[in-house]
């Protein structure tokens, strides 16, 4: 069932491995749309505020976590490039370690914490304790998003991008049925949608697993491939611990601009949640071909298949490049009608200040073509220092603009802020790809035995 991407088409190869992923990041964009479609039309803008106010929280703490799965896959990918299915096996196991222990001390903590943390960010206190009951069941399910991530995770890095996708669109079927069960049977509030993606979330995870061990032969391991090593789990830390940062690095800018922005007011806050979903679907591809990167890097470098990464990356950017106009024109032109999904018609002025935020985004989408597919590639050349570095450029930047520029030009500076950090991180980014290529190719070049 595994799929080397060293050999044939590469740009076949890139769109097949892609289009499953695409169709993955789709359906999981739906577990957040179902939530406030239905949170935002059932239960009010308030409910939707309160999910919304937790939003960059949110992905402080889960992005740490899909990051950190991230990185634990990319040595999985290197090795199974190179042939060496023992050393496969053994990350594939020390990875399952690390991330249980992990996952069940992250949950801890930001349960713990969750409602200071959201008082620190200056969350209003008409949807103080929403966004608290949402946001901490959020964080108790932590174990079942790791689970999820690490198995699908492991999968891409084998090549097959099918079936993680097609346990999520299970899932995603099974949370917009708890949604509704939950919110408008039983009558519960956000916490009734914050449970039904839990409860999807675990589904999808414990599926992928049963199928990893039922249906990849190459992963049976033996005796002595099951025992931990503190070398492995080492390297995995050092690939796993970076992305993860640079997820939670870049977050922490989000969350400095959702703070700002929740000083704005709730009918604020509610716009910004609206333009947010509608900004987190338009991105899917660019996550789909972010994940596509960093699997076909990491495979064509433990293949030394140099020329083949420049090939496969301008392909993707080019793919990206081709998408982002399409997308642009609808944030642009489409932005107001697009917002109408999360809101009730009636709130003109929520959906004003929407469409302009989704309008500044568009002219600027593009960008993500370049920053997701060449940080990735970096990543899955085995630099996921230098990727951090980059997500530390976009958290300066969007720390910068929600201390000195949104408390003075207010909104209008906000829907600028996402686009400062793209600039800055990609002219980093694509600089030090250029030079890390540079050096695998005098490396390459180097005598055997030097």
């Amino acid at each position: 069932m595994e799929k080397s991407l060293t050999e044939g088409n590469s740009l076949k190869q890139i769109i097949g491995f892609a289009f499953p992923l695409l169709l993955g990041n789709l359906f999981q964009q739906m577990y957040n749309l179902a939530d406030s479609i239905i949170v935002g039309k059932a239960l009010g803008i308030n409910a939707l505020a309160s999910v919304g106010a937790s939003s960059s929280l949110n992905f402080l703490i889960l992005g740490f976590c899909m990051g950190l799965c991230g990185g634990f896959a990319i040595p999985v990918a290197q090795s199974f490039g190179a042939r060496d299915y023992s050393a496969m096996r053994r990350y594939v196991m020390n990875a399952a370690v690390l991330s249980a222990g992990i996952a069940v001390v992250i949950a801890a903590v930001t349960a713990v914490f969750c409602r200071q943390i959201l008082i620190l960010i200056r969350t209003p206190e008409n949807i103080l304790d929403g966004a608290y009951l949402y946001l901490v069941i959020i964080f108790i399910g932590i174990p079942f998003t790791v689970l999820y991530n690490m198995a699908a995770g492991i999968l891409r890095a084998l090549g097959d991008s099918k079936s993680p996708f097609l346990f999520l669109a299970v899932s995603t079927v099974l949370n917009i049925a708890g949604d509704l069960l939950t919110i408008l049977v039983l009558g519960m509030g956000v916490e009734g949608a914050a449970l039904a993606t839990i409860t999807a979330q675990a589904v999808s995870g414990i599926c992928c697993v049963i199928y990893m061990k039922k249906k990849f032969s190459i992963l049976k391991m033996g005796k002595e491939e099951c025992h931990p090593s503190g070398r492995k789990m080492k390297t995995l830390l050092g690939m796993g611990v970076p992305m993860g940062l640079q997820f939670s690095i870049t977050a922490i800018g989000s969350v400095m601009m959702q703070s700002a922005v929740n000083s704005l007011g709730s009918d604020i806050v509610a716009a910004f949640t609206a333009g947010l979903k509608v900004k987190q679907f338009a991105m899917a591809p660019f996550d789909a071909l972010s994940n596509t990167s960093a699997t076909f890097c990491g495979q064509n470098l433990g293949a030394r298949k140099l020329d083949r990464i420049r090939k496969g990356i301008g392909q993707m950017i080019l793919i990206g490049f081709l998408y982002s106009l399409l997308a642009s024109f609808c944030m642009i032109f489409l932005g107001s009608h697009m917002v109408r999904i999360f809101v009730d018609s009636t709130e003109t002025d929520v959906i004003r200040y929407a469409h302009q935020y989704l309008r500044c985004m568009g002219y600027f989408f593009s960008l993500l073509a370049v920053l997701n597919v060449v940080r990735s590639a970096v990543q899955g050349l085995g630099h996921s220092g230098s990727a951090m570095l980059a997500g530390l450029l976009e958290m300066v930047a969007r720390t910068g603009m929600s201390l000195f520029v949104i408390p003075v030009y207010g909104f209008t500076a906000a829907c600028f802020t996402d686009q400062t950090a793209w600039v800055a991180a990609s002219t980093y980014i694509v600089i030090d790809f250029l030079l890390i290529m540079r050096r695998e190719q005098a490396k390459s070049l180097q005598p055997l035995g030097r």
